[in-house]
């Protein structure tokens, strides 16, 4: 992944390694792994080929398989032959689409796969950013930060810090969840019952 501050990598050794058992051929861009802790000879164990760059692993794949959506530099490396599969957002990114569709590819977003009404690959990001959402506000009431210097759990003497969440699906539950566990006094909104129900849960 080339866009800023992405680290991920879309397939582990393991997770290659399955799609070599079943018979294909897997390669892997020099290095893609080194930012989420697998180094090349994980992938290689496994029976992957390692390619030196972008534009070789491009020029031998039919399925390219990537964390995040392409940004510009990558654009002339897709082919209409290609599946892509990948995070896309396309409803932010009207330029992407476009692009997508002159190509004539196939494109597949990871956060439009559905199974029995869930969205499996969608929900452990959400679970992050519901998480990280809390986490960062936390920081950001820090005197230092510029914030009131709340603490969120509070201290004996001292008020709790108040934290409002709007719906309680993945993300929403996740920043209920963490706020909670921080000992903040959460108030949560959202349209399903069900869901409300877990979030009571939490206190």
């Amino acid at each position: 992944e080339i866009k800023p501050f992405e680290g991920r990598v879309a397939l582990i050794p393991d997770a290659a390694g399955e799609l070599v058992r079943a018979g294909n051929e897997v390669y892997l861009q020099a290095g893609a792994g080194e930012k989420s802790g697998y180094p090349d000879s994980a992938y290689s164990a496994h029976g992957i080929q390692i390619l030196p760059d972008a534009a070789a692993l491009y020029g031998r794949a039919q399925l390219i398989v990537k964390v995040k959506e392409p940004i510009a530099p990558e654009y002339d490396l897709l082919r209409p032959e290609h599946v892509l599969f990948s995070y896309l957002h396309l409803a932010a990114l009207p330029e992407l689409a476009r692009m997508l569709q002159q190509k004539g590819l196939t494109a597949v977003a990871f956060e439009t796969v559905a199974v029995k009404g869930r969205l499996p690959l969608l929900a452990p990001m959400s679970e992050i950013a519901g998480r990280l959402a809390v986490q960062i506000g936390a920081h950001l009431l820090h005197a230092p930060q510029g914030g009131r210097g709340i603490l969120l759990g509070g201290l004996p003497g001292t008020e709790r810090g108040r934290v409002v969440v709007l719906g309680a699906g993945e993300a929403g539950g996740a920043a209920v969840a963490a706020a909670a566990a921080l000992g903040a006094e959460v108030t949560v909104f959202g349209l399903s019952r069900d869901s409300l129900v877990r979030m009571r849960q939490f206190g």
